[in-house]
């Protein structure tokens, strides 16, 4: 029997970095209208895809030229909602597509975040994810009260502890804790409510939560490292990874390297997925795919360039010297405790050793800004073949985040009437919602 692989929709950027003007793209409707993504939602599980995203972000890029007027000029990094209020009001009109929501847990409290959750989870049935990031970011950062990045390691390390507290509490009281005798008045067993009593190094916890356990028992939990540290990380706490897709070889060494942290840790890798971050481009044809491919240059302002990028890396690129190597950049990244995986990631296409200029490094990133250099184009039969591959050769253990989509609602109508059915004809993707909860349509292969 042919193993069927996840999809899920990331609608993070769908109103930044020019998306909102291409063709296509927020017909009669402008950010953050909710009649669109009441649209978007009901397209998404006709579709039958396994959950929407959102990624997060809490302050306008500021990194570039040490100010956002660049960033909020061309809408880069903003503007973002908070997306909680938006999946209880979809979770309404749906019944079987899950949400995915993003929460730092650098700046964020896991009391107040598990409690949401919770109720989350009680509002949409059992379909919420927990995206838990560790932010890299200081125009996020200073929104917080921290003058500086929190140090790379530490931050993995606080999350963890931040996932201990949110496990503890969502198991604080038991699935059947509570009795409702209406006879004796009795609501709950104390016995089967307990405090979790958590004295750690970032956190101090009693607990218990004072919450009735929830459909799922608690939120999927979502994680997306790629260093090291957070593939370790991904492996302590994670029932799903994200992970770029900078190629066929590399996402193999991934997907080995997790699976070596997850037998450390004592757990099966087979439980696992990683559902790799790929743009779309799917068009009737190959032909009408590339013309839109093409739209993708025109999104991002090259006077946006330089914001979106130094936000991203958390590097002025302004600084940039007229030479330098990629590693000499990179290092500087590491000293500053920003993203130097993420910048590694964008500047795959040149020699980290290999001195270059600064109208060379531009030429390369406007490419990576507009999601160009890293798009799968072609019909429903090329893209399929695409997936199919990296999925066979990575284990056929979870499947794909469509992420930046260029424009839509017509970039997801293309992927559910073209893409979908060609993956249902090759056996590789689900033609029903079996299960009614996110955590058991993600463990259905």
């Amino acid at each position: 029997m042919t193993t069927k692989m996840h999809i899920g929709y990331d609608l993070s950027w769908i109103q930044l970095e020019g998306r909102w003007r291409l063709p296509g793209s927020w017909t009669n409707a402008t950010y953050p209208d909710m009649r669109f993504f009441r649209e978007l939602a009901l397209i998404a599980e006709r579709g039958l895809m396994d959950f929407m995203f959102w990624g997060d972000g809490t302050g306008i890029p500021s990194t570039w030229k040490g100010n956002r007027d660049d960033a909020v000029r061309w809408g880069v990094g903003w503007p973002r909602q908070d997306m909680s209020p938006y999946i209880a009001a979809l979770s309404q009109i749906t019944s079987r597509i899950g949400f995915g929501l993003t929460y730092s847990s650098t700046y964020m409290h896991p009391f107040y975040t598990s409690r949401l959750l919770n109720s989350l989870d009680h509002v949409t049935g059992g379909r919420i994810a927990f995206n838990v990031v560790a932010s890299s970011r200081k125009a996020d950062a200073a929104n917080y009260g921290f003058d500086e990045l929190m140090e790379h390691d530490q931050r993995y390390e606080r999350m963890e502890e931040f996932v201990d507290v949110c496990k503890a509490l969502w198991a604080s009281v038991a699935p059947d804790a509570f009795i409702l005798d209406r006879e004796s008045g009795i609501m709950a067993d104390p016995e089967k409510v307990k405090a979790i009593g958590h004295r750690g190094k970032f956190f101090n916890v009693m607990g218990p939560l004072a919450c009735v356990p929830s459909p799922q028992g608690r939120p999927v939990l979502v994680q997306a490292g790629a260093s090291p540290r957070g593939i370790q990380a991904s492996a302590y706490f994670a029932d799903m990874v994200f992970a770029a897709s900078p190629g066929k070889d590399k996402q193999v060494k991934h997907r080995k390297a997790l699976d070596a942290a997850l037998t450390a840790q004592g757990r099966d890798p087979s439980g696992v997925g990683i559902v790799w971050d790929v743009v779309l481009i799917v068009g009737e044809t190959d032909e009408d795919a590339k013309r839109r491919h093409e739209q993708l240059l025109t999104a991002v302002p090259p006077e946006a360039v330089g914001a979106f990028m130094s936000h991203q890396i958390g590097y002025d690129l302004s600084k940039l010297p007229q030479n330098f190597t990629i590693a000499e950049i990179n290092e500087q990244i590491v000293k500053a405790n920003a993203s130097p995986v993420g910048f590694l990631n964008m500047t795959t296409g040149i020699d980290p050793e290999k001195t270059i200029t600064k109208d060379e490094f531009y030429e390369v990133i406007k490419h990576h800004t507009a999601g160009y250099d890293h798009a799968i184009v072609g019909s429903a039969e090329k893209v399929a073949d695409y997936l199919e591959d990296i999925f066979v050769s990575t284990g056929e253990r979870g499947g794909f985040m469509i992420a930046h989509p260029p424009a839509v609602p017509r970039d997801l109508l293309n992927v559910v009437d073209f893409l979908i059915p060609e993956l249902q004809r090759r056996g590789r993707f689900r033609k029903e919602y079996r299960y009614s909860t996110l955590r058991e349509n993600l463990l259905d292969s």
